[in-house]
């Protein structure tokens, strides 16, 4: 049974995630680096095992939380599927059995907002994971004259915090922002596509999502 700590440790995956956050810091984009993939990781797995899921459902969710940006290595654009793509040569070769890895494929094939969706309880927790890790140290740049949108409410975001309440059913994510730097109407704009999956899949676990700025409910 392939663990998260051999996917964690493995020398191949670590290098393609490497080189994905070095492609898209040439383009521009915030950080997607291996401490963005053991935050995912972390989060992903927690989700579900607070809301009762069995444990090796949840580390099936981990390993989906740290492999879901191998993509970017190749390119950003179609990220995830070639990133599920990518799993499914990796998984199959340290011999995870096809029905655990289509799951994990499944996970990171639907995690970027364009073209994905909760699918089953792994990619929801997945796409709460990534969506919900909105923090000031993934802006690369300092320079806030050159700033786009997404920079400058990244950089907002003094901190963000996933919450669940398995006996409300509630999910909740807390994001403190710098009004002096970006409004919460500003955030909406930017991520309301994305909030809107997060919803889609507090649903697909038979969860409420609520989003707050600043204490105030927003979602």
């Amino acid at each position: 049974m392939i663990t998260f700590e051999q996917i964690r440790d493995n020398a191949e995956i670590r290098a393609y995630i490497e080189k994905g956050n070095a492609n898209l810091g040439v383009l521009g984009f915030t950080e997607h680096s291996l401490g963005h993939a053991g935050k995912a990781a972390a989060t992903a797995g927690n989700i579900l095992l607070q809301l009762g899921h069995p444990a090796r459902e949840a580390e099936l969710a981990r390993i989906a939380g740290y492999m879901h940006d191998l993509g970017n290595c190749i390119n950003r654009a179609d990220h995830a599927h070639t990133g599920a793509l990518m799993a499914m040569s990796i998984l199959s070769r340290l011999g995870m059995e096809p029905a655990e890895a289509a799951v994990v494929m499944a996970a990171i094939g639907n995690h970027d907002e364009k073209t994905g969706t909760a699918v089953d309880a792994v990619s929801a927790a997945l796409i709460l994971a990534d969506k919900s890790d909105v923090r000031r140290s993934r802006v690369r740049g300092r320079d806030r004259s050159r700033f786009d949108i997404h920079d400058r409410v990244n950089f907002a975001a003094k901190g963000s915090q996933l919450e669940v309440d398995a006996v409300a059913r509630e999910i909740t994510l807390n994001i403190e922002l710098d009004d002096e730097i970006c409004s919460v109407l500003d955030y909406f704009e930017i991520f309301l596509e994305r909030m809107l999956m997060c919803r889609r899949a507090a649903e697909r676990l038979g969860c409420t999502f609520r989003l707050t700025a600043n204490g105030s409910k927003v979602l």
